[in-house]
């Protein structure tokens, strides 16, 4: 499948009109690169993938910004948390698009080690003077959706979003280990949409995810949820997964990082749950333990990957439509 070919089949979808919302979710494999378009024409993008590779990263997000997002710069560059899968192709990025605001947890925990710091340095030296930090509650002033921010550096959101029902899950819920590192300060929000709901919650683990939703929901029901730390068992808390019940999961994970099949196997016990799309095949998975081909984006090693993304088209009636810009294949989907 050309670029030219998958290029066709996103053009019948409604992906330009000035009424929808879009999300593109970028190979960075096994990073993390999810670039938002809203109605009113704000780009938000949260996370940069990987330095190195001949700024491989960079330039993918810089190709779906320019040329199928058709935008030129970006508003709002969310750092999920200082990871370098998460923000080390930052520098690259901002030395070939223009990035206006910085938005952060604060501090990286993990700045005092060898490779947190460096991580750190680089960071201050792109967001110099264009730094805002944020706590769980707050929001972007975006035109035509909502971004509200549910998680960051350790803390929930204290004010539920919806009705903030008891979480019949939490009685039976499990605890992991606790966990210190910058995984666990990641910034999480929902975007919203008329009736439509996103939930990206960067890489945070199991025992944040678990104060988000117990003992009760802060967060609701959501339509699509981008599957937590790239569907690595440390996260994606089952009573968290079965309490926002999304009809559609995106996994942005590689050939040999993430697509656990313990969580394909937890999503399909979700009331309600439809389909999970996925960035890579996990080459170390059977055929059972994995999805329908037409819905993974790539397939193979990394070092033949084509970078091939997913997206997403909202329109104002909360209809939703996710392609596969690999072979055009799309499914339209109505919001709860």
């Amino acid at each position: 499948m050309t670029r030219l070919l998958a290029l066709f089949f996103v053009l019948l979808l409604p992906a330009f009109a000035a009424d929808t919302l879009r999300i593109f979710w970028i190979d960075v494999e096994g990073g993390a690169a999810t670039l938002i378009v809203t109605p009113g024409g704000d780009t938000v993008l949260m996370d940069a993938g990987w330095s190195g590779f001949e700024s491989r990263d960079a330039k993918r997000i810089q190709h779906v910004l320019k040329d199928e997002a058709e935008r030129e710069k970006i508003n709002y560059f969310i750092t999920s948390h200082f990871h370098s899968d998460h923000v080390g192709g930052l520098e690259q990025l901002g030395a070939i698009v223009e990035i206006e605001k910085f938005v952060d947890h604060g501090d990286s925990v993990e700045k005092d080690s060898p490779r947190g710091g460096k991580l750190w340095d680089s960071y201050l030296k792109v967001a110099k003077g264009k730094r805002l930090t944020i706590e769980p509650g707050d929001t972007l002033p975006l035109t035509g959706a909502e971004l509200t921010f549910v998680a960051a550096r350790g803390k929930a959101i204290a004010k539920p979003l919806g009705s903030g029902v008891p979480n019949s899950y939490c009685a039976s819920a499990q605890l992991k280990e606790e966990d210190t590192t910058e995984n666990g300060k990641s910034v999480g929000f929902v975007l919203k949409m008329g009736d439509f709901e996103f939930l990206d919650l960067g890489d945070l683990t199991w025992n944040f995810e678990h104060e988000l939703v117990c003992p009760v929901n802060r967060i609701g029901e959501v339509d699509v949820y981008q599957t937590t730390h790239h569907g690595l068992m440390s996260s994606g808390a089952t009573q968290l997964v079965k309490a926002v019940r999304p009809m559609v999961a995106i996994m942005n994970n590689g050939p040999r990082k993430g697509g656990s099949p313990d969580l394909w196997r937890s999503l399909k016990g979700v009331d309600g749950f439809v389909d999970l799309w996925q960035g890579h095949r996990n080459v170390q998975a059977s055929d059972e333990e994995t999805v329908d081909r037409k819905m993974v984006a790539n397939f193979g090693e990394t070092d033949d990957c084509q970078g091939h993304w997913i997206g997403a088209t909202v329109g104002k009636d909360g209809g939703y439509t996710v392609v596969n810009s690999r072979n055009g294949f799309a499914k339209t989907y109505k919001a709860r």
